[in-house]
């Protein structure tokens, strides 16, 4: 992955959106990672993915609120 500074993005803003549409971009201000610049196909492959794992952390949640429906009481003493 390429990294560059804000400043550079901003230089040669063309250069470095036609190249993200190859790989993501990592922008860097004061020598800190701050941004990604990459394109929308691989955005949404992302997203797609953060979707369906939060579907499944929800899904989980879900069961284990559940009360269960068979279960076996037995009165103490």
């Amino acid at each position: 992955m390429r990294r560059i500074t804000s400043a550079e993005l901003l230089r040669s803003f063309g250069q470095y959106s036609d190249a993200a549409l190859a790989e993501p971009v990592i922008v860097t201000k004061n020598g800190r990672d701050r941004l990604v610049l990459m394109s929308i196909e691989q955005y949404n492959v992302f997203q797609h993915a953060l979707d369906g794992y939060e579907d499944a952390q929800a899904e989980g949640r879900r069961k284990r609120a559940k009360p269960q429906r068979n279960a076996t009481f037995r009165r103490a003493g």
